[in-house]
This record gives C-alpha cells, sequence and structure tokens, in this order.
C-alpha cells in the first residue's frame, strides 16, 4: 500500500515551519497559560469579587411570619425565613446546613455552627440582630459546633479539597498525555496506586506534620482515595476526545469550577450564579462536606458524598469505553489521509536539529558518531577548522555559538563526511 501524499499546508503552518523548532514547541504550548488566566479571571475573579448573601435560609421556632416582615424591613433580599417546629429540629437542621442559623423566640437564642460556615456564623447573627431588637429582644448566640484552635477560621477542609482534586486531575491528565497505547487496566492500575500515594501523602502531611487535622486518619485516608479515584477515572475517560488539551476541560471542571461552587470559601449563598447552582454538583461540593461531617460532625452527611464520587467515577468508566475505539477511529482516519499536526511537526523537528547539534558539539570535541551509534574519534591531522574553543563566555556562550550554520546537506562544516579509522571510544 502506498504511503499517503501529505496533504498541502495553509501558508501560517508553513511560515510557522520556519522558526526555530523549539520556538515553536514553546509557541504551541502558550495556549495553556493564556488559558489559565482567562479561566482565572471569568472563575475566581467574578466569583469572588463581591460575595453578598442573598437568600440565605435562616429557621424560626414556631410562626415566622412577623420575624420574616421584620427582616425584609432590616434586611430585603438577604434571608428566607423558615419556620421550625422544635428546637432540637432547629438545632439539627443547623447542623446539617439546611438553614444558616437559627433562632428560639422562647429563650431568644441564635444556634449556630461555625464549623460548617464560618462566614455565615459570623455574620448571619449581626444581620438578624437588628430585626429582633426592634421587638425588644436582646438575642444570645450558641454555637453549637465551634471550630478548633488549629483551623480556626475552617479553611483546611478547603485546602485539602483542592490538594485532592489537583492530584486526582493530573495523575489522569499526564496518562491522558502520555498515556495513550495504556491498555485500561494499565491506566486504571496507575490512577488507583497513583490515589493511594497521594491521599497518604496529603494526610500525613497535614495531619502529624502539619497539626492541621487532629485524628481521623483511616477515614480520611479512605475519602480522599475514592475522590481522588473517581476524579481520576472522569479526566481519564476525557483525555480519549480532548488528547493533548485534556487540560482544558480537567482544570475547568475540577477546578476553576469546583472552588469557587464548592462551599469552602464561601457558601452558596454567597456567590453569583452559575456558581450557586454548580454547588450541587461539583466534586469540591462533595469533597468539602465530607470533610467538614468526618472533622466535626456538621453538613448533610456522607450519603451525599458518595452518590456525587460513585457519580463521576461511573461518568469517567463509560467515557473511557467509548473513548478508545473513537481514539483509535480517529488516529486511522489521520494515517489515511496523512494529515499531521503543528505539535508532531515541531517535535519532528526539534529531534532532527537535536541530532545535528549533537553532532556539531561532537565534532568540536574530536569525535564522531556512525549510523549505528558508535562514536569514535576524528584523528588529529584532520581536526582543522575543529579548533574552536568550547570554553562559554559569560554571556554568549561559546564564539561560534552552540547553533552553527550547516552546509546544504545538513552537516556541519569542517565534520568528515565519513567515519575515519581511529580509536573506538565508548558510547
Amino acid at each position: 500500500m502506498a504511503t499517503p501524499l501529505k496533504p498541502e499546508v495553509n501558508a501560517y503552518r508553513r511560515w510557522y515551519s520556519t522558526l526555530h523548532p523549539s520556538l515553536q514547541l514553546i509557541g504551541l504550548q502558550l495556549w495553556l497559560p493564556l488559558f489559565f488566566i482567562v479561566a482565572f479571571c471569568l472563575c475566581y475573579v467574578a466569583a469572588f469579587h463581591a460575595p453578598h448573601p442573598h437568600d440565605v435560609p435562616v429557621g424560626i421556632v414556631g410562626s415566622a411570619q412577623q420575624f420574616e416582615s421584620d427582616l425584609d424591613r432590616t434586611a430585603p433580599g438577604v434571608v428566607s425565613v423558615e419556620s421550625l417546629a422544635t428546637v432540637d429540629e432547629a438545632r439539627a437542621a443547623v447542623l446539617s446546613g439546611r438553614v444558616a442559623v437559627a433562632f428560639e423566640p422562647a429563650t431568644s437564642t441564635i444556634y449556630k455552627a461555625s464549623a460548617h460556615q464560618y462566614q455565615v456564623a459570623a455574620l448571619l447573627p449581626v444581620i438578624i440582630t437588628p430585626a429582633l431588637q426592634s421587638e425588644n429582644i436582646t438575642p444570645t448566640t450558641v454555637d453549637l459546633a465551634p471550630l478548633p484552635p488549629y483551623d480556626e477560621y475552617g479553611t483546611v477542609s478547603m485546602y485539602l479539597m483542592l490538594a485532592w482534586c489537583i492530584g486526582g486531575y493530573m495523575v489522569a491528565m499526564f496518562i491522558g498525555l502520555m498515556g495513550a497505547p495504556l491498555r485500561h487496566r494499565s491506566r486504571m492500575a496507575v490512577i488507583v496506586v497513583g490515589g493511594a500515594l497521594i491521599s497518604l501523602i496529603t494526610n500525613v502531611l497535614a495531619g502529624p506534620v502539619v497539626g492541621a487535622v487532629d485524628g481521623h486518619f483511616g477515614a480520611l485516608f479512605l475519602i480522599a482515595w475514592g475522590w481522588i479515584v473517581a476524579v481520576g477515572l472522569a479526566v481519564n475517560g476525557l483525555s480519549y476526545f480532548a488528547g493533548r488539551f485534556i487540560a482544558v476541560p480537567a482544570m475547568v471542571i475540577f477546578v476553576f469550577l469546583s472552588m469557587p461552587s464548592s462551599g469552602a470559601a464561601y457558601p452558596s449563598w454567597f456567590m453569583p450564579e452559575p456558581f450557586a447552582w454548580l454547588n450541587n454538583v461539583v466534586v469540591g461540593s462533595g469533597i468539602t462536606e465530607m470533610l467538614k461531617r468526618e472533622l466535626y460532625g456538621v453538613g448533610p452527611g456522607f450519603a451525599r458524598g458518595f452518590i456525587m464520587m460513585a457519580g463521576y467515577a461511573v461518568v469517567g468508566l463509560v467515557l473511557m469505553f467509548v473513548g478508545k475505539p473513537y481514539l483509535e477511529w480517529r488516529r486511522v482516519r489521520r494515517v489515511i489521509s496523512g494529515r499531521t499536526t503543528m505539535f508532531a511537526d515541531a517535535n519532528t523537528a526539534n529531534r532532527e536539529f537535536l541530532t545535528r547539534e549533537r553532532d556539531e558539539i561532537l565534532s568540536r570535541h574530536g569525535l564522531l558518531t556512525t549510523d549505528t551509534g558508535t562514536i569514535h574519534t576524528i584523528p588529529v591531522d584532520q581536526r582543522e577548522g575543529l579548533d574552536e574553543p568550547t570554553a562559554p563566555g559569560m554571556f554568549f556562550g561559546t564564539p561560534g555559538g552552540l547553533e552553527a550554520d550547516v552546509e546544504a546537506d545538513d552537516q556541519p562544516k569542517g565534520r568528515p563526511a565519513q567515519p575515519t579509522a581511529g580509536t573506538h571510544a565508548e558510547q
């Protein structure tokens, strides 16, 4: 079967191929920092530049009509009042995160849980107190779940969540970039083993080394392992479709959208849309809530997190089994059509350039390589023109530089065309 002819490329690709091969490779990777900057502004800056509470659920034991009217007057649009039947129900609603705070009129008590949402626990009593004072009520505040001194502002869960998300997507991202020939079981083995290693390292550092976590090592190890594997499977599945651009969907889904929507930095009641809604589906929310439940006994419980974890893992497995045939079909089509990518062309050009550069450097030192890889010394009487000093200058390198001109046949000037008999050097 004849080798297909390489299709004609456009003028831009022809011009780009004339650049230095290393410049070609650098230019083809500059999309990543550009993407990072744009995504950072659109997600982090957009979400966090002006967090403002809106429709924050506040519970009241008994009738909420008068309380709601007072709040609508003193803090319009900020809270959404919910009536609760008993004090026990109010306390449970606060601990689970169903309501931000709860008020009990009989004892004039505001219940909060700093371990679940530090910002809410600090801000909401201040917001609702004027409404209560308008009814001549001076409330007292009870913290049902105070934060420990080693996690004073409740940020440990946020940073552990980030470490697990980034660890999971990076392992799978490099599998997608460099492990295309690997079979499914090999990829999954790397994700599972890598997930266990990352979980072990992060929990050892966060607990015994840094002291940001007290105990819970076994449970946190398993939670981290499960989430890292779930994230890794999802990114691995996406890599069959995204190719070398896998960093884009991986970072968008598991970092840039997950972090602002997780509720770890600010609760979803403080976030603009679509970040507030995404709190229901992003991995950051599932990880953070499981961490808070394990460490401080607050949050909606483990069921929500396990359902989300299983969902991401299943999606990853489906994409993996569908994606491999698709990737093979795409490669066959490219081979048949003779198409190449700019990145592949740049890699080929760079490999050829490095080979020529290697031969030139060897020749400067009186050495010569053959097609079999054997290195010979060049006799002294044939080294005329190769005596250029090789000691590097402080600013400009060697006098001739490492990229000396080459002849039309791509042979460095002064290099013998054929191997010359001499001492056999060690390769």
